[in-house]
């Protein structure tokens, strides 16, 4: 579709947003949001006719793409038949969203807890978890991030914790394998794993191992950075799990849905099967919100005949529930999760090392499927970072300028700290991946020009 330039209107959008939404994580004047005037498949536009690739999905959540006829036709036939009904009874579009999602989680994860988001998910995660065990602490790791709600920001690894964070929520953080930046002293992948399982194990240890419900990972970490576990590391951590007790959570909330050319990145690891699952995002492509926990046959017994204390008036809502069931089959019949593991495996991981060959500024390329980051530096030898951590204003000068250098050449980045994700939809084509990669050169060059 070619976007026709409509500036008044334009206009008028963003000057009702100026007056009167209030933006998340941000400083309220000092931020300039884009008026969008249409989306189709890996592109969206606005109103002066400008026209993106989106290299971030959304927010990683438009796993197929704007507007897939499919889904939208599914949304439209479920509102003509039934727009909304409460959680308690059975309705057709939740029953079938909840078996096409057990049908592909790993192991036992058969039973679905139906939540609006991925931040409730967590937070549902975490109840159970603590219910099931009858103990109060949960441990995550420092480069995580797993929502906005009270506990889940707490969960959470990064600076968007801080402000939220009272030390009275019951979480005790560590170190999760990074060899990049490893905190272990390591030089090998293997090193990187025993001892990062070691680090986990005698945090565990020193914890108490009764006091701890449940330990929390992004089977791969999203916003922290991309980072795929080393071999035996999630196998490492169910084995610690089984040991002491202890409730084994992972997080697909982003990661989930095909992102890593999987149903599941869990799919990655050969063993890895958690108690608890939470999901959201991918699961209708974020059309209508929906989220959920998937539920281990022991913990869904917990409360087999003692009620669980938690729900939604939303839970499993009708339309986003009809989403889930178009998006799910629309993925199988359309071979979409295929597709972003061959492309990733292809194309955009080559292109990317490519990318890295030419330009200083990027000390890392990492991923899989259609889930990606580079690392971007100042210095590839020492590793410095290009801009320091939780950098803003002046000192996040550079990553500023590679932002607006990418968006100047038709591609809307996905930025974090010191990296750019490469996050397309799914089903992005390949001459668009080639596009979006081309872009990606141009707004390296930027990047290059603060190295040393």
């Amino acid at each position: 579709m070619t976007p026709q330039p409509n500036p008044q209107v334009g206009a008028a959008v963003k000057a009702a947003d100026r007056a009167h939404v209030f933006h998340s994580w941000s400083a309220q004047e000092l931020i300039d949001p884009l008026a969008v005037a249409g989306a189709a498949g890996s592109y969206f536009w606005d109103y002066d006719g400008n026209r993106y690739l989106d290299f971030t999905s959304g927010l990683v959540y438009t796993n197929i793409g704007y507007q897939h006829p499919k889904v939208v036709a599914a949304i439209q036939e479920q509102a003509a038949t039934m727009t909304t009904f409460a959680p308690a009874f059975a309705v057709e579009a939740r029953s079938e969203a909840a078996r096409l999602i057990a049908e592909r989680t790993p192991g036992d994860l058969d039973k679905i807890f139906f939540t609006n988001g991925g931040a409730d998910a967590v937070e549902h995660a975490t109840r159970m978890a603590r219910l099931h065990t009858g103990r109060p602490k949960v441990l995550s790791a420092y480069r995580s991030y797993h929502g906005g709600t009270q506990q889940a920001v707490n969960l959470t690894g990064d600076p968007r914790r801080w402000a939220s964070d009272t030390g009275t929520a019951g979480v005790v953080r560590f170190w999760a394998p990074f060899l990049y930046r490893t905190r272990f002293y390591a030089e090998t992948e293997t090193q990187e794993c025993e001892r990062a399982l070691q680090h986990l194990e005698d945090t565990i240890v020193f914890e108490g191992p009764q006091t701890v419900a449940a330990i929390i990972l992004e089977t791969v970490p999203g916003t922290a950075g991309i980072m795929i576990p080393p071999p035996g590391y999630l196998a490492g951590v169910r084995a610690l799990c089984d040991k002491y007790g202890i409730v084994f959570v992972l997080d697909e909330v982003m990661a989930g849905f095909g992102r890593t050319g999987t149903w599941f990145a869990a799919d990655l690891f050969d063993g890895v099967v958690p108690d608890l699952m939470t999901f959201a995002k991918g699961v209708n492509s974020g059309y209508v919100p929906l989220g959920g926990v998937a539920i281990s046959g022991a913990i869904a017994e917990t409360f087999a005949k003692r009620p669980y204390p938690g729900g939604l008036t939303y839970s499993g809502h009708p339309l986003a529930c009809a989403a889930a069931v178009a998006t799910i089959n629309a993925m199988a019949e359309e071979g979409i999760v295929e597709h972003a593991a061959r492309l990733g495996a292809e194309v955009v991981g080559p292109g990317l090392r490519a990318l890295a060959e030419r330009h200083p500024s990027v000390g890392e390329v990492r991923g899989v499927g259609m889930f990606w980051a580079l690392e971007l530096v100042k210095d590839r030898e020492t590793r410095e970072p290009l801009v320091p951590y939780n950098a803003t204003g002046e000192a996040n000068a550079p990553m500023a300028a590679f932002g607006a250098a990418a968006k100047k050449h038709g591609l809307w980045p996905f930025i974090n700290m010191n990296r750019t994700h490469v996050v397309p939809p799914c089903n992005v084509t390949e001459a668009e991946a080639k596009e979006g990669l081309a872009a990606l050169d141009e707004a390296l060059s930027v990047a290059d020009e603060h190295t040393v």
